[in-house]
């Protein structure tokens, strides 16, 4: 697929999500529908598509459940685009969470240094000697940890490949723009010759 401008995220974003006044008729965006139709939130700019995104990372990651309403109210006070926002909460979605949860688990073991302090194999010992549930426990907070990690990383990484994309983007528009001046320029100037 050739992407010819700046816009195609854009267009198809906008085929496939509702519409602002569809959302405005929703009842339950009723009481926040002045803030939260607002059309600064709704343009594809240089600063609010890199924030978009990086809210929509921190909220796939920070939140298993309802993860695209937080990345939509989020962007209100961020003044981050909310499409795009949402549509990036779909990095974890109930197919790719098995595979986000032991990435999450690996992460948290590695910056807290589970086995580095307990010692090499102590891991099944621990699910002998604490009992089952309190093992469990300790999994849960140390894959919730990975989580929080994944958020904070994702959402920076996620920024910054975003406004580096947007720039790269904008560069190539703006040059081709200028050779298309620079070929009329030229046109003109063959023909005035001849």
């Amino acid at each position: 697929m050739n992407i010819k401008s700046k816009t195609f995220l854009a267009d198809l974003i906008r085929r496939y999500m509702p519409s602002r006044e569809e959302m405005a008729k929703n009842k339950y965006l009723a009481p926040i529908a002045h803030r939260f139709l607002s059309p600064e939130l709704w343009r594809f700019t240089r600063r609010s598509v890199p924030r978009g995104v990086a809210l929509g990372l921190f909220c796939a990651f920070i939140v298993p459940l309802g993860q695209i309403f937080l990345a939509a109210f989020m962007a209100l006070p961020a003044r981050a685009n909310v499409p795009i926002s949402a549509l990036v909460t779909f990095v974890t979605n109930p197919f790719t969470f098995p595979f986000w949860a032991v990435v999450a688990k690996k992460v948290g073991e590695l910056v807290l240094n589970i086995d580095r302090a307990m010692g090499a194999g102590t891991a099944g010992q621990l699910a002998d000697d604490k009992g089952m549930l309190a093992s469990f426990f300790e999994l849960a907070g140390v894959t919730a940890f990975g989580f929080v990690v994944l958020a904070v990383v994702s959402a920076a990484v996620g920024y910054l490949l975003a406004g580096a994309w947007w720039r790269r983007v904008v560069h190539l528009k703006r040059r081709r723009r200028l050779r298309k001046m620079e070929d009329r320029l030229n046109q003109r100037l063959e023909a005035n010759r001849g």
